[in-house]
């Protein structure tokens, strides 16, 4: 089944366009690879998709309905969750404090319960509590719970911002180079994590330039290039394609 269609997408920045009449479509349950060389356009997309950027043609379908446009938290709330490429937490809150603040949007009490600290409120926020805490523990870091996510080590950051992602119940998770700047065990334990969140039903989209994680992961895997999709296969295929060896060897490449 379809979970998320894009049907040609564009974008243009001034004269640069980023996005060119890009198209292609995920089903529930894969984890499916967007790569492609430095200003591929890759992160421009996951923007689009996620309401930071508004397209300029084109339109996304998620479970059969048209995406709001340039609204994220609507996007959020509809259940597309993602993180960034530069990690962004709230510094000088705790891991458990971060994760409490996604996982608010699928609370209910309004404003004038929480001034007046109703018992409904009390209750709902022990269970924001509770559930911010499995996803610490989910995510491998729940000894980490108190400590403030500044002095976090950077692959716990990553962890810290998939589990503040993944409290708002996302049905689809966009991982924007989620392995950056991790060792090769880090990597590996992400690997793991991406694998079980697939497993207990998150559809994951990832950018990654760890072609080697990418094609060790994902089901499929398309290729942007130039803002161009280039490419849309099983790994094996798209790494036999002459279009891709191309575009991975060619010359140089706008900033992303």
């Amino acid at each position: 089944m379809k979970l998320l269609e894009a049907q040609g997408i564009s974008k243009h920045f001034g004269g640069v366009q980023a996005l060119t009449d890009v198209s292609l479509s995920i089903e529930a349950g894969e984890i499916y690879g967007l790569i492609g060389p430095n200003g591929a356009g890759k992160t421009t997309f996951f923007n689009v998709l996620t309401g930071a950027y508004v397209q300029d043609g084109g339109r996304f379908i998620f479970e059969g309905g048209p995406m709001p446009v340039g609204k994220p938290h609507h996007t959020v709330e509809r259940g597309i969750a993602r993180t960034f490429q530069n990690i962004r937490l709230f510094r000088e809150l705790t891991a458990l404090e971060n994760v409490m603040v996604g996982r608010h949007i699928r609370t209910f009490c309004g404003l004038p319960g929480i001034l007046m600290q109703t018992r409904k409120v009390r209750d709902e926020e022990r269970i924001i509590t509770e559930r911010a805490f499995e996803l610490l523990q989910y995510v491998g870091i729940d000894r980490f719970a108190n400590v403030l996510a500044r002095n976090l080590s950077y692959g716990d950051q990553r962890r810290l911002e998939i589990a503040r992602a993944l409290a708002t119940e996302p049905r689809l998770l966009a991982l924007d180079e989620p392995a950056a700047g991790m060792n090769a065990t880090e990597t590996a334990q992400l690997r793991t994590l991406i694998d079980k969140i697939r497993h207990d039903s998150v559809t994951v989209l990832l950018i990654e330039h760890d072609v080697k994680l990418v094609m060790g992961l994902c089901d499929r895997v398309a290729v942007l290039d130039f803002g161009k999709k280039i490419a849309e296969d099983i790994p094996a295929a798209v790494q036999r394609n002459n279009a891709v060896i191309s575009a991975y060897l060619g010359g140089a490449h706008h900033a992303a």
